[in-house]
């Protein structure tokens, strides 16, 4: 075969990939597109976007999972963590839209049920709290950003529109609307807002940050006082 010929193969091959994913992962392409800054083109997340890719394994590997076909579902997610450091498990339920971004280190537990449209940045755990049966990782609603690092551990709900921050240890449910941030997880509500959609991780509400801020408040309000009546005297 004349390397003209495999040059050929090699380009039809990758053309009818991207034209798969392009019509059964329209939604992941969208939100890929639109939530991360960095993607120039629709072709460019097809090829080079390992959370796509662990996305697509992960589909393939759930549908064969549903079919009780053993063992194969297991292989899909065991060489799609080995290529893209992101590990889904089969028996996991993931919505639509779901953008994982850059991905090292992401984990997604066998009960996890992940909603529309939601982000898990790197080293992002869906997991579970010790050796509980039956549901034992979370369940997240639609339209959720989690954080680089965040932790989510056990049987319980993150509601939609909701932001975890990084590094935040989540082990108890938390409504709609609501920011978790810290070590463990502390919630403030976030004026009962939807996230947007540029996932703005800087101007976040910090529950420990604002008790911090009172409490100088009231330090420097004690301080005033006392310089007051000293200078009264």
């Amino acid at each position: 075969m004349g390397i003209l010929n495999l040059l050929m193969i090699i380009v039809l091959a990758i053309a009818g990939f991207v034209l798969l994913v392009t019509i059964f992962f329209k939604q992941e392409i969208e939100s890929s597109k639109e939530k991360d800054p960095a993607a120039k083109s629709f072709i460019e997340i097809v090829l080079l976007y390992p959370g796509l890719h662990a996305i697509i394994a992960y589909r393939i590997a759930h549908g064969l999972f549903k079919k009780k076909i053993p063992i194969i579902p297991d292989i899909i997610s065991k060489v799609a963590r080995f290529f893209t450091g992101i590990e889904i498990h089969p028996a996991a339920q993931i919505g639509r839209g779901c953008f994982v971004d850059h991905g090292m280190g992401v984990v997604i537990g066998e009960t996890s049920i992940i909603g529309e449209n939601v982000t898990l940045f790197q080293g992002v755990t869906l997991g579970g709290t010790g050796k509980e049966t039956g549901k034992r990782h979370p369940t997240l609603g639609d339209n959720i950003v989690v954080g680089a690092g965040a932790k989510i551990l056990g049987n319980i709900t993150i509601g939609s529109n909701s932001y975890v921050g990084a590094n935040a240890v989540v082990l108890q449910s938390v409504p709609e609307n609501t920011t978790v941030v810290g070590v463990p997880g502390k919630v403030t509500k976030q004026d009962g807002k939807k996230i947007d959609k540029m996932m703005d991780h800087i101007h976040v509400l910090d529950p420990v940050m604002q008790k911090m801020e009172e409490l100088q408040e009231r330090i420097d309000s004690l301080e005033s006082k006392l310089k007051g009546k000293d200078g009264g005297k």
